[in-house]
């Protein structure tokens, strides 16, 4: 399928109430189930962590990390795995728990609308974009990561 250069590609993750759009690149593999190891002492939105090609990934629920709201992903629930961004050794990979699978976009460069109607977003949000007639949460990668990481240190 072709795209032309005008047009980035994207990944709509179910989160929670919401959906987060995500740059492509970021993604490293769907996976439709895997064992979660508990983490003692984790906050409750790290739902764990899998194991996954010799990494152990944490494993995020986003909504219950931004406070969001919406259930956590059921039981049978997809794990997006993601290319951690932040340059931290320890955490070269994470997980988002999501209900379905992700679907792939295509974004107009000049397609995305910011939603000014949220005076303040939730810690982890970047930014709510209108994507044609969806509304799409941007989320802060960086600090998610920097939330993961501090959480596991403390755990």
């Amino acid at each position: 399928m072709a795209h032309s250069n005008d047009e980035i590609r994207g990944v709509l993750v179910q989160s929670g109430d919401d959906r987060l759009l995500l740059p492509n690149a970021t993604i490293a593999e769907v996976l439709s189930r895997a064992p979660i190891i508990p983490i003692e002492g984790a906050p409750a939105w790290l739902a764990g962590a899998i194991d996954w090609h010799g990494w152990r990934v944490p494993l995020v629920a986003f909504a219950r990390l931004t406070g969001l709201g919406g259930d956590v992903a059921p039981a049978g629930s997809k794990i997006v795995v993601l290319k951690a961004l932040g340059g931290l050794a320890d955490l070269p990979y994470y997980a988002l728990l999501t209900p379905s699978f992700p679907r792939l976009v295509s974004v107009p460069r000049d397609g995305l609308l910011a939603d000014a109607t949220e005076e303040e977003l939730p810690a982890g949000v970047q930014v709510r974009v209108l994507l044609g007639d969806e509304v799409a949460i941007l989320p802060d990668l960086q600090l998610v990561e920097q939330r993961i990481h501090e959480a596991l240190r403390a755990a």
